[in-house]
């Protein structure tokens, strides 16, 4: 199963709200990442520097790659955008990671 990862960045600040909102996440944005294959989703905080680090699972044949055309998708993007670097279109600035040590 593959895995993805990526770092998102925090404004000043926020990273309560973040949490609070992540802690009340919406049933069915959950539903619609899983329907598009993404399991074992986290993501990680770095206080010092308000840097995010999120690795997720992605099923064969996944269609994660449809998720920014998803209404419920750009709607939880929208409700993000005071909290974290963005792009116009809503969707997190979100630079990939290469993975270089794995441990199964």
């Amino acid at each position: 199963m593959p895995r993805l990862a990526f770092k998102m960045q925090l404004k000043p600040g926020v990273v309560a709200e973040y949490k609070k909102r992540h802690d009340e996440i919406w049933p069915e944005l959950t539903a619609e990442l899983r329907a598009a294959g993404v399991s074992d989703y986290s993501i990680f905080l770095d206080e010092e520097t308000l840097t995010l680090f999120a690795v997720q699972k992605l099923s064969a044949g996944n269609t994660a790659a449809e998720l920014p055309h998803s209404p419920i998708v750009r709607k939880w993007w929208d409700c993000m955008v005071p909290l974290m670097e963005t792009r116009p279109d809503h969707s997190p600035v979100a630079k990939p990671l290469t993975e270089v040590f794995h441990l199964d």
